[in-house]
């Protein structure tokens, strides 16, 4: 980070990751809102891990961009092996990709040996890689008082929305709610990093009174004065609460959009008879699964229901 490309790059793998979800849990909570359940990933339809991989593999270029790539000796050290004061940051971005890339890793490890708690744990990983980047976010070794810091702050909250609501995912999967505010902060960060890669690192965007200055190899926006600085953050401040309201319409309307092409959908139940159902057992979720069996074995009854009709039906024996 630290660079135009830096925030860009980033930020358009949360947009395209939290875009993936958003598309993804609406169209699956329109299709079976009764036995809607939040998976933590979705695979692809031609390659089962690709959003994994994609993941993984940013990571990956993004450790390498700040701590091999970026510094002008390509490596991160100091002569004497210690780190410099001017690459905390590269350490610090770089700590944040390490996070994700355990996510992902792990998430792979744990659905190829199909694990028994292998959502939760997939979900705990990826609140502790939320809760990583909001920790180093707010402890930033940037200038926390420049226009700069004032972006991070806005920042903050967003991965706080993310972190809480990936936290509570994992005891309420079944909320469709939770989930869809969770995908939207994943976009929105992406979004917000973008804005912030073209409005700190374009001169003809920073704002008036202020410049665009090389410190030890970094480029940070500097205003001329404290009042000049004010209106800076008060800029970006309602800047963020425009895109807050704006990322809030598109979720609406996306939702709006995609139910009422999904939504007449049919969905499939199965009606079991007494002797078919263990006393206290839950009924399967998987409409997948109950499908097969019955194509396997024909004894399961199925009743195709029009989604706006769903009620309870008591069989008559």
């Amino acid at each position: 980070m630290g660079s135009l490309v830096g925030h860009v790059l980033p930020g358009l793998g949360f947009f395209l990751v939290g875009l993936w979800h958003i598309l993804n849990h609406i169209k699956l909570h329109a299709l079976h809102p009764n036995s809607y359940t939040a998976p933590p990933w979705f695979p692809s339809p031609k390659f089962k891990y690709l959003e994994l991989y994609l993941i993984m593999g940013g990571c990956l270029a993004s450790i390498a961009m700040e701590l091999f790539i970026g510094p002008d000796r390509h490596h991160p050290f100091d002569t004497d092996g210690t780190i410099p004061s001017y690459h905390l940051r590269n350490f610090e971005h770089s700590s944040i990709s390490l996070a994700f890339f355990v996510y992902g890793a792990f998430a792979i490890v744990l659905d190829r040996i199909r694990a028994k708690a292998q959502h939760e744990l997939t979900q705990f990983l990826g609140c502790i890689a939320f809760a990583q980047q909001l920790l180093l976010f707010h402890l930033h070794s940037t200038d926390h008082m420049g226009l700069e810091g004032q972006y991070h702050l806005l920042l903050q909250f967003v991965v706080l929305v993310s972190l809480t609501t990936a936290l509570i995912g994992i005891g309420f999967p079944k909320s469709f709610f939770v989930i869809f505010v969770r995908s939207l902060s994943i976009f929105f960060q992406g979004v917000w990093f973008m804005v912030m890669g073209f409005m700190l690192w374009t001169p003809g965007l920073v704002p008036k009174g202020c410049t665009l200055n090389d410190e030890d190899g970094h480029f940070i926006v500097r205003c001329s004065g404290e009042e000049v600085l004010n209106r800076a953050k008060s800029l970006v401040n309602i800047m963020f609460s425009w895109f807050l309201v704006g990322i809030a319409i598109f979720g609406v309307s996306l939702y709006l959009v995609l139910d009422k092409i999904y939504g007449k959908k049919v969905e499939y139940f199965s009606l079991e008879s007494e002797e078919d159902q263990q006393p206290g057992g839950d009924q399967s979720d998987d409409i997948e699964s109950q499908k097969k069996k019955c194509g396997l074995g024909g004894s399961m009854n199925f009743v195709l229901m029009e989604k706006s009709a769903l009620l309870p039906i008591d069989m008559e024996r």
